[in-house]
Formats: structure tokens, C-alpha cells, sequence
């Protein structure tokens, strides 16, 4: 297990077997495992960071997206069961930080709680938006990626990378858009939540609202910037992992 591509779904980009914890870490939507190279190279060989490659995408791409939160989280603990031999934490950012709390669930119902869940730029699992972005017509869901500022703006300008990374777009947003989380008991373990001041896709209420999922410690950092404020931050994010 010492080279980047472990398997399909998980990815370890600086392998670091002496460290004495993990960090599993979730993309967003349209998002590849790739997002969190700086996060391995920055944070090993203290922790050893394995990133989660999510199918229809990059080396993925012709494999059918999943299209179901509660699908994709069970698909992930399923990979993640010969990594569960240290401590974990758990990142996710926007889609994956709801994914990162069906993960936490299901391997706290299995007895393994996480030791933290960190959930950036997303709204609390028990808030919903009515939108449907996954319906829009190609014009109108690349307009909302350009808004995002999450995809590189170079590849906004090639028709045939467009081509290739939509089909996961619009699959994760029809994942992370009906999702809705089933009844079941709070986390214990503690929550961080990192969000961004001028984040459209999550207000402050929204995001405070993690706090109703556990019986833990909860906290929040509040960035300046929109949904991609780790971009701007990342030293300051890398902090908070690292701590």
C-alpha cells in the first residue's frame, strides 16, 4: 500500500505508514481526489492523508457516477475498512463534507468513531435548499461552475475537457441536491466547521446548524472569501488539520 493509487477509490499521494493517524478526505462536486495533493505533501509524514476518488471522473471518468449520498458513503466505508487500523479524521469539503457525515455515521454505528469531522463549505445535514441545479441545460450548469470558482478557468474555455467533466458535475450536484439524512443519533465525536463570509451556497445559520449533529465539541471558523475560500487559506486550514 505505498503507491499513490492504493485502488480505485483511494488515494495516497505522500504515503507516510509510521504516522500515527489518518485523514480521509472527500471532494466536492466535479471534484477529484487531485484537489488534495497540497494537503498530503504539506502534511506528511506526520499524518498519512489518503484522498477519495470518486467515480466519473479523471482516470474514473467512465465509470458511472454515483448519484446517492447514503450509496456513495457506504461504497466509501466499504473501501475504507483495511485503513481503520489508526485513528482517522474525516475532511470533506461542500458535497464531501455531507458525505463525510454519512461516512462518520455509519463507521460510528460500526464502533469506529472518527476523532474529528471536519465539514467546509457546506450547510448542516438536516438543512435543505429546494434547487436543481443537476437539471440545468449545459449552458447554464457551466455559467454555475464559473461562479463556483472551483474548476481551473482554463478549463472552462476547452470544449472537450468540458465535455468530460460535466457528466460529474451534474451527478454530484444531483447527489448533494437530494440528499436528505435520515433520522438516527448524533455524533460524539467533535465537529469543525470551516466556512466562507461571501459563500452563496451556505450561510452562517446554515453552516452553525452542524452543531445540532453531535453531542461532542463543536467549532467554527469563519474565512474571508467565497466557496473555494481553502484555495486563500490554506496555510491557515493546514493549521487547523495539523493541530
Amino acid at each position: 500500500m505505498g503507491t499513490a493509487q492504493t485502488s480505485a477509490w483511494i488515494r495516497r499521494f505522500r504515503p507516510s505508514p509510521d504516522a500515527p493517524t489518518r485523514l480521509i478526505c472527500f471532494p466536492h462536486a466535479g471534484g477529484a481526489a487531485a484537489f488534495y495533493f497540497p494537503v498530503a505533501r504539506a502534511l506528511s509524514p506526520a499524518i498519512d492523508v489518503l484522498a477519495i476518488q470518486y467515480p466519473g471522473r479523471m482516470d474514473r471518468r467512465n465509470e458511472p457516477c454515483v448519484e446517492d449520498i447514503h450509496e456513495l458513503a457506504d461504497l466509501v466505508v466499504e473501501q475504507l475498512g483495511p485503513w481503520l487500523d489508526r485513528p482517522i479524521t474525516l475532511f470533506g469539503h461542500s458535497l464531501g463534507a455531507t458525505l463525510g457525515f454519512e461516512v462518520a455515521q455509519r463507521l460510528s454505528a460500526a464502533g469506529g468513531q472518527p476523532r474529528t469531522l471536519f465539514a467546509s463549505g457546506r450547510m448542516a445535514p438536516s438543512r435543505h435548499r429546494d434547487v436543481h441545479v443537476h437539471r440545468y441545460p449545459d449552458d447554464a450548469l457551466i455559467d454555475q461552475i464559473s461562479r463556483m470558482s472551483g474548476t481551473d478557468p482554463r478549463v472552462l474555455g476547452d470544449a472537450e475537457m468540458l465535455r468530460m467533466i460535466l457528466p460529474a458535475f451534474r451527478g454530484d450536484y444531483k447527489a448533494v441536491e437530494t440528499y436528505r439524512m435520515r433520522p438516527g443519533p448524533p455524533l460524539t465525536c467533535p465537529i469543525t466547521v470551516l466556512t466562507g463570509a461571501d459563500d452563496l451556497e451556505v450561510t452562517l445559520d446554515e453552516a452553525r446548524a452542524w452543531s445540532e449533529h453531535t453531542t461532542g465539541r463543536f467549532d467554527m471558523t469563519v474565512f474571508t472569501g467565497g466557496h473555494f475560500f481553502l484555495t486563500e487559506h490554506l496555510d491557515e486550514v493546514l493549521a487547523l488539520l495539523a493541530a
